[in-house]
């Protein structure tokens, strides 16, 4: 038996404790709330929903179910994180993204690099479908040439995860670009043709300002730096073009469509291989005096995997930039995406999220009132249950109908979902994709999402088109009016 329709009070009284305990946090704690403080509490916050649940009717077992499948579609991504660990390991020991660095500080000016990054993302996720597989790959490389030119960490993630959304949002690729227009009920290219509309002012006026950053700001970099990172890198690892067929090797597989999981296992084990073959002196030298070389390699490659790598120059700078964390890194951004996916399960079995979106569709008078409530609607179920798919299937079965009624194309109403709920999902720290984002590039979530400018516009872009009606869909219309 359903349970009743929760209050809009109680529906909410979940999310004020959330905000309420992570505001408390952020002052007691700082940076440490990943430590477990946050962790706890969306289990509090959680638990609050699963009681509302309860005193509504719910059984225990019904709203169990919901927490268990919220886990069960951020498996994949789980997944994913452990597999970039144990690539970033495999990468770094190989000499692949120290060569990457490398030839990004000799190739790429303070001034240009910011746009560069950012418009480079943009073509490599355009063409892979993957903002994930963007930023572990070119993303890792662009955050230490950021760091040896002097850019701050969250500035320089900013551009890479605004460009990697771009081509994320555009590619027919994307599992996101293909899920919007199924759930809007259009076609695929359809929904990308009309994306253009908002995606490329959005992307162009990113780029303007990211020019504009690297023109007027003091990176702080320095040609002497530069150097020294070179000579350091020089004098631990045998660098050569042949590294660069790993990546490429990742790049072609998703490229491809295969599907990332075993892509970027094979670009793990194939960054290992590399390893072994062109790092012998360096494996010899974190592996010590102990055993013959299959046993030195057998250990050095393993624990680059599991627990990390740190290779030691002498320069605290450059050993910050030649260290990666491995698997045993990303736990604590699974323990995060874990308690936050119990917490928007909770919330949606217990029909808190429902109930919230239903009383948003009682007050739209309009087609940019509609656009605009959408769009809010897809950002707070990225902030509440945690999860970007939700965040397009939730808003997009909710507010199908409502667009039908008011005679608006379908196109309309996909392109909302992505402009809104797909870019929106980075910018959360809780989010499955915040979370990986910032784990991946080793910058806290609240510290880059200031400089998404792609991602914070586009559902400002979108909001803006439908209050003016510029060339909204209708119904039974060839093309936008």
């Amino acid at each position: 038996m359903p349970g009743r329709t929760p209050s809009l009070l109680q529906a909410f009284l979940p999310i004020g404790l959330l905000m309420g305990l992570l505001t408390a946090n952020l002052f007691v704690f700082g940076d440490g709330g990943l430590d477990g403080p946050n962790q706890l509490a969306l289990l509090f916050a959680a638990a609050s929903a699963l009681l509302i649940g309860l005193i509504n009717g719910h059984s225990f077992s019904d709203l169990l179910d919901h927490i268990l499948r919220s886990i069960h579609t951020a498996l994949g991504a789980l997944l994913i994180l452990l597999l970039i660990g144990a690539l970033a390991g495999t990468w770094l020991l190989s000499g692949v993204v120290p060569m990457m660095i490398t030839d990004g500080l000799r190739l790429l000016s303070p001034k240009v690099f910011l746009v560069a990054s950012c418009a480079v993302c943009a073509v490599i996720s355009l063409a892979t479908g993957s903002s994930w597989s963007t930023a572990a790959t070119v993303g890792i490389a662009l955050m230490g040439i950021g760091r040896a030119l002097g850019f701050s960490e969250g500035l320089v993630a900013g551009a890479v995860i605004s460009g990697a959304y771009f081509g994320d949002k555009l590619s027919p690729l994307s599992d996101t670009t293909n899920l919007a227009p199924a759930v809007a009920g259009t076609d695929l290219f359809t929904h990308i043709r009309y994306m253009l509309l908002t995606t490329v002012p959005t992307m162009a006026i990113t780029l303007l300002i990211f020019i504009g950053i690297g023109l007027f700001s003091g990176s702080g970099s320095q040609a002497t730096d530069v150097v020294v990172f070179r000579l350091a890198v020089a004098t631990k690892f045998e660098l050569g073009w042949w590294l660069y067929l790993v990546p490429l090797s990742v790049i072609v597989m998703i490229w491809r469509k295969v599907p990332a999981i075993p892509a970027l296992f094979i670009g793990a084990v194939l960054g290992g291989v590399f390893a072994l073959v062109f790092q012998s002196q360096l494996i010899s030298e974190l592996a010590g005096s102990q055993g013959n070389y299959g046993y030195k390699a057998y250990k050095v490659v393993l624990t680059a995997m599991g627990s990390g790598i740190s290779v030691v120059t002498g320069n605290a700078a450059m050993d910050e930039l030649l260290s990666a964390g491995g698997m045993y890194g990303m736990l604590k951004t699974i323990w995060l995406i874990l308690c936050a996916m119990v917490f928007g399960g909770a919330m949606e079995g217990a029909g808190l999220l429902q109930r919230i979106t239903s009383a948003l569709i009682s007050r739209v008078h309009s087609d940019g009132a509609l656009i605009a409530t959408t769009a809010g609607s897809c950002i707070f179920v990225n902030a509440t249950a945690s999860d970007q798919y939700l965040s397009i299937v939730l808003p997009g079965r909710m507010f199908a109908p409502v667009f039908q009624d008011r005679g608006l194309d379908p196109r309309v109403l996909s392109r909302t979902l992505e402009d809104s709920g797909t870019v929106t999902s980075a910018l959360v720290p809780w989010n499955t994709c915040g979370a990986y984002m910032g784990s991946v590039l080793g910058v806290a979530t609240l510290a880059y999402v200031p400089f998404c400018f792609f991602n914070l516009l586009s559902p400002l872009m979108t909001v803006f088109q439908g209050a003016i009606g510029f060339r909204i869909a209708k119904l039974r219309n060839k093309g936008p009016e």
